[in-house]
């Protein structure tokens, strides 16, 4: 570089020297560049521009025209000769510049030569340097390489080897499950299809070979499913048809057998098992409705057996589910503080292609792991591999392609479950499981209250149901309530068809129910004569066990009775109730009702109702009978007599007495939101209450009609006492008669205070017409022994000794 550097101060002037040129020279070049326009110097200088153009040559040296050719001539002359010189002018500025540089081009050629020099050098350096490389590449390199490279290749023939030993077991997947098939293992088959089916979209993906075994296998599954459908149908349906107890048949042939025993009944003739059942009597009926029943509650219970295992394995598969994520998440905590070392598999697995990692870990290079775990894909005596496999861990796959873990527990039924981590259900899904498996047996349910229903209404056909007197159809009720109920307690639900079935037939017994006993109170009534009856031992017996709070029907005593004589009266807690025979027939009509209610609780308001009309329908009709004077027509009665009226009331009185035990009965009976069905009772009461006070008005009319009658007639003269007041206290003795020993004895002074009150007007107003005054005169004496007459006969009749009759009020008060 020192030698260069001289050699360059040689050639190259001093610098002031060159300095001072450099500036001369710079200075004229200036001055003869100056002279050139500043157009010329522009870096955007372009003739194609119009403009610029008209500049450098300016279109009026080009126009001929007006004869002036020869100064435009001369003109154009002048601009070439112009621009000639500017050109001069730049080339030699460009001469000058080049000849001032002169010096370094010929020192650029000087170098040339010596860069070529040291070109050949570098040249010959590089040579030897490969020659040396060379042979440390031959020496130390290319044996270790070769090493490397036979490694790597080793690898990937095993990697190869076990693919084709992993193709080789896929081949055998069909044969295998058509084997396992055969013994009916259906889960196995399902575990190895699942295990393939995994192996080909992972390991296998893109094998010409095997294009179409994922969609043969796909086949294959759903063949498997109809299979374990059909194998499970078949086992439910040999299960469910297994003799319900011991020597009894499925359901069709109980009926069969039930009818086959009635002797009356000729097969022969009546070919349908229906018409055959249709001719049993009720008893018959009734204990084949029995024995389905019992065998309906049996096929509930074995449904129920059958499905609760299968709702054991899946709540235990759930259960198992909850501790295997449990237990994962231990796992991955405990690895996450460990180092993650993979081996040579399953790095191949994980990166596949990058085999330069498996040459470096060649030292660690272990025999490829057999996961054997793919064995029990196959049944014992099953051979999984072809007959020219080399060894047995040839026949299996690799672990990389049995990723499946096996998780087994153990049910409280004792059922052991094998988890398949691969095609396990989810949670959602075991859950839906769960609830179809409890939907299953509701429907079982459902089929059974079905079945029940068709066969009832087989039988109603011909109106079988609706002539069953309230003791069959009563004893039908309950058992169909208890059936009801014990398959609400197996199922954990309520079906509604029977239920609404028996509904439906209680609701038309009720009809029937309730139009016969109205039809029978209605006879009794248009039968009734009004008379006193005498009263049965086992009336009076009824009403005391109602006083003792028992509304039902006495059961009948068996065996001899001893004979009791009848009673005039009806006692009632106490009082005596002179009653005709129609209300005791009526007291015993609606203790049926109510008793029918215990007995069938379902047409508790639908008994209410229509024991509402039938207490209504009694009161009115027996008000046309009796204060209507309907019975005149209906019996031949000759006439109502005050007798009629009182027993009339009686009867009533005695109703309205046991309406409030009646509500009370209905009210324990009723939802809380039905109670407003019980003003149907207030209503009635009221009702009975008015027709009683009717009846009372009725007997005051009667005597104040005979007063009006006989004491416009009356003078005031002797003898006395007149035959007025006598005939008077006559018919006031008659109407004492008649009703005092029906009417207590409270009721008779009412009603005699009533009557002596109408009597006292009556005479006030006769004694007023009369101008009969208290003035101690002989008209007012004869009244006032007339009066002491009346008074002393009527307080000498029995019960009305301390009557205040106050017969002060006869007289007109003085003004």
């Amino acid at each position: 570089r020192e030698k260069i550097h001289e050699r360059c101060k040689n050639i190259c002037p001093p610098k002031d020297t060159f300095d001072r040129t450099l500036l001369h020279t710079h200075d004229k070049s200036r001055t003869d560049l100056e002279q050139v326009p500043k157009i010329f110097m522009k870096p955007d200088f372009a003739l194609d521009d119009s403009l610029t153009f008209n500049s450098v040559l300016p279109w009026s040296h080009f126009n001929t025209a007006g004869g002036k050719g020869n100064r435009d001539a001369a003109s154009s002359k002048l601009l070439q000769e112009k621009l000639s010189h500017y050109l001069d002018i730049v080339e030699v500025n460009i001469a000058h510049q080049i000849s001032l540089r002169s010096e370094a081009f010929f020192h650029a050629m000087t170098s040339q030569h010596e860069l070529q020099d040291y070109l050949k050098k570098t040249s010959q350096a590089v040579k030897m340097l490969r020659d040396k490389i060379a042979q440390i590449d031959k020496v130390m390199c290319e044996g270790s390489l070769h090493i490397l490279r036979l490694a790597l290749t080793r690898n990937n023939c095993v990697k190869v080897y076990n693919k084709l030993k992993l193709m080789a077991t896929v081949h055998q997947t069909q044969p295998t499950v058509q084997v396992l098939l055969s013994t009916s293992e259906f889960v196995g088959a399902l575990d190895l299809i699942a295990t393939t089916q995994e192996v080909l979209q992972q390991e296998l993906q893109g094998i010409h070979s095997f294009r179409h075994l994922g969609s043969q296998l796909c086949e294959l599954e759903k063949l498997i499913d109809k299979m374990m459908i059909a194998e499970f149908s078949t086992y439910s349906h040999s299960d469910l048809n297994r003799p319900l107890e011991d020597d009894c048949h499925i359901l069709e042939e109980c009926v069969i057998n039930k009818v086959s025993q009635i002797e009356d009944i000729d097969t022969d003739v009546v070919l349908k098992l229906a018409d055959q059942m249709r001719m049993l009597n009720f008893p018959q009926w009734f204990d084949l409705l029995t024995d389905i029943f019992s065998k309906f509650t049996i096929f509930l219970q074995r449904v129920k057996a059958t499905l609760n295992i299968i709702h054991s394995v899946v709540l235990s598969v759930l259960d198992k589910n909850q501790r295997t994520r449990e237990l994962e998440e231990i796992s991955q905590q405990k690895n996450a503080a460990k180092d993650n070392s993979l081996d040579t598999e399953v790095a191949y697995l994980i990166h596949e292609g990058m085999f330069i990692s498996d040459a470096f870990s060649e030292s660690e290079l272990t025999p490829i792991a057999i996961d054997t775990t793919s064995q029990r894909n196959a049944s014992p005596n099953s051979e999984p591999c072809s007959s020219d496999s080399v060894s047995e861990p040839e026949c299996t796959t690799d672990s990389s392609s049995s990723k499946e873990q096996i998780s087994s527990s153990v049910t409280p039924g004792t059922v052991d479950i094998m988890v398949n981590e691969d095609v396990k259900l989810s949670d959602l899904e075991l859950g839906k499981l769960a609830n179809n498996i409890q939907e299953l047996l509701y429907s079982a349910s459902d089929i059974c209250h079905d079945r029940a229903v068709k066969f009832l209404m087989s039988r109603a056909k011909d109106g079988f149901l609706e002539k069953l007197n309230s003791t069959e159809f009563i004893s039908l009720s309950r058992l169909m309530e208890t059936f009801i109920l014990e398959t609400e307690q197996i199922c954990g639900r309520k079906s509604m068809s029977l239920l609404g079935a028996l509904q439906s037939q209680a609701n038309k017994f009720v009809n029937r129910f309730h139009e016969e006993r109205k039809t029978k109170l209605s006879l009794l009534l248009d039968n009734e004569r009004w008379k006193q009856a005498d009263v049965p031992a086992e009336f009076q017996d009824l009403v005391d066990s109602i006083s003792h709070g028992k509304i039902a029907l006495p059961e009948k005593k068996s065996g001899a009775t001893e004979e009791r004589k009848p009673a005039e009266v009806l006692t009632v807690e106490g009082q005596q109730y002179a009653v005709v025979g129609t209300v005791l027939l009526l007291i015993r009509i609606i203790l049926e009702y109510c008793q029918c209610v215990d007995n069938i609780p379902s047409v508790t308001t639908d008994m209410l109702t229509r024991l509402s009309d039938l207490l209504k329908y009694f009161n009115s009709r027996s008000c046309q009978l009796v204060l209507g004077a309907g019975a005149l027509q209906v019996v031949g009665l000759k006439t109502i007599t005050t007798k009629n009226l009182a027993l009339s009331s009686r009867c009533l009185q005695l109703i309205v007495h046991y309406i409030p035990v009646i509500r009370a009965h209905f009210e324990a009976r009723l939802q809380p939101k039905q109670y407003s069905m019980l003003r149907h009772f207030d209503h009635i009461t009221k009702d009975y209450h008015d027709h009683i006070a009717e009846i009372s008005a009725k007997l005051v009319a009667i005597m104040d009609s005979l007063f009006d009658k006989l004491l416009s007639k009356y003078e005031v003269k002797a003898p006395v006492p007149s035959a007025c007041f006598r005939n008077i206290c006559k018919q006031m003795a008659k109407m004492h008669e008649a009703i005092f020993d029906l009417l207590p004895e409270e009721q008779t002074q009412m009603l005699f205070l009533r009557i002596n009150a109408s009597y006292k007007l009556h005479l006030k107003k006769q004694l007023s017409h009369l101008n009969v005054i208290n003035d101690g005169g002989p008209q007012n004496g004869l009244v006032t022994a007339d009066v002491a007459f009346y008074t002393g006969n009527l307080q000498a009749l029995k019960g009305l000794q301390d009557l205040d009759l106050n017969m002060a009020e006869i007289w007109e008060q003085k003004r």
